[in-house]
């Protein structure tokens, strides 16, 4: 038995059936089911009443430590949660695992399979897993403070997920390369004067990527892509590439990656949205395991980050009640941002699979090494 085996119970007449079930999970054991059957039916109750510091007592009562598992490119964008949670709550012993969302949702079905569950809060990109995770009764049904000012397509009625920022990917270009020429759409990129000028993250590799890709093929047609691949697209792995290509001056051009509208004017790049053209947003979903070992610290963790302090600092809130700076408007008034389109598109694996594949055709297969590392079955352990 492996030294993190040893640690955790394992059950002798259930070990065996356990690891029988799909690493996917897809299969549910008779308890499982039970579980699913409940769980879906269970409401979480009302809103939180604590307070963050009766909370964070509480937290503390239990044991002190959360195990976050959080969907990203580099173990450094899990810095902001570690540096501001930390400096609110320094007793509390956090760890934030930082992989891509496509491992972490296994990752997590395998330590269900091997009941050797690591993280109390999940924080994805793979939206499905949410809605498959809740009909089997893995996750926990809260509410924290604040989750009926939480825009309604961003959280579970019952509670068993929300989500607690909001991500967007689009095109960006270097101020100084560009010149007066600024692109005025994603159909710059298709430009011949472009040529050896763009970086892309693979659209086969990350599912928001690719939804952005296909959103500019219903727009612009099948077209679009084949004249792209004829760019020397700088593609790789990660969707945080093009920003650095792109900011960096190695290129001037960039697609399939985050940004903000609020950058400063000195900021040697700009990342962009154009009315009347596609781009891809999503409120990223976060639950509470009820396997998890730090259910009250995870509660924090939620009330902490739907605080009405933590939801002003970026450019738009998932809450209803935070108005956006800048003059931005909500996020989901923006029809052009397909926040309700996303989710279905996850839900429709076969889709996603078939998308994936022709783009390998246009593209070539994806190479390199998984940005965050390879991290095994069970980091933050």
């Amino acid at each position: 038995m492996s030294s993190f085996l040893s640690r955790r119970r394992v059950l002798a007449t259930g070990a065996g059936a356990a690891l029988g079930v799909g690493a996917l999970g897809a299969t549910a054991t008779p308890a499982n089911a039970a579980a699913s059957s409940s769980g879906s039916r269970s409401d979480a109750g009302p809103e939180e009443t604590r307070t963050l510091d009766e909370l964070y007592e509480a937290a503390l009562a239990e044991g002190g430590k959360l195990v976050i598992y959080s969907g990203g490119d580099v173990d450094a964008q899990g810095n902001g949660i570690r540096t501001n949670f930390s400096a609110r709550f320094p007793e509390i012993d956090l760890k934030v695992v930082v992989d891509y969302s496509k491992y972490h949702d296994v990752r997590v079905d395998n330590q269900f399979a091997t009941d050797t569950l690591v993280p109390d809060v999940v924080q994805l990109q793979t939206l499905h897993d949410f809605t498959r995770w809740k009909e089997q009764g893995r996750l926990l049904n809260y509410r924290p403070a604040g989750f009926s000012k939480v825009y309604k397509g961003f959280k579970d009625p019952q509670g068993a997920w929300l989500a607690l920022g909001v991500i967007a990917f689009s095109y960006s270009y270097n101020v100084a390369a560009v010149g007066a020429d600024v692109p005025k759409s994603p159909l710059a990129l298709i430009d011949p004067k472009w040529k050896g000028q763009i970086a892309s993250s693979y659209p086969h590799d990350d599912d928001a990527v690719l939804y952005l890709y296909k959103l500019y093929v219903d727009h612009y047609g099948w077209d679009w892509a084949a004249k792209l691949a004829t760019q020397d697209v700088q593609f790789a792995r990660g969707s945080h590439t093009p920003g650095i290509a792109v900011s960096t001056g190695q290129k001037a051009l960039g697609v399939g990656g985050s940004g903000s509208l609020l950058a400063p004017s000195t900021a040697p790049s700009r990342w962009a949205i154009a009315d009347g053209h596609p781009f891809v947003a999503w409120g990223q979903r976060a639950a509470i395991l009820k396997q998890g070992r730090n259910t009250t610290a995870a509660k924090l963790f939620l009330n902490w980050r739907l605080s009405t302090a933590q939801q002003s600092t970026g450019a738009w809130s998932v809450r209803t009640d935070i108005t956006p700076t800048g003059g931005l408007k909500p996020i989901w008034e923006y029809p052009n941002a397909n926040v309700d389109g996303f989710p279905r598109f996850m839900a429709d694996r076969a889709q996603v699979e078939r998308w994936k594949q022709t783009f390998a055709l246009y593209f070539g297969e994806v190479k390199g090494d998984p940005t965050p590392g390879s991290l095994g079955l069970h980091p933050g352990a």
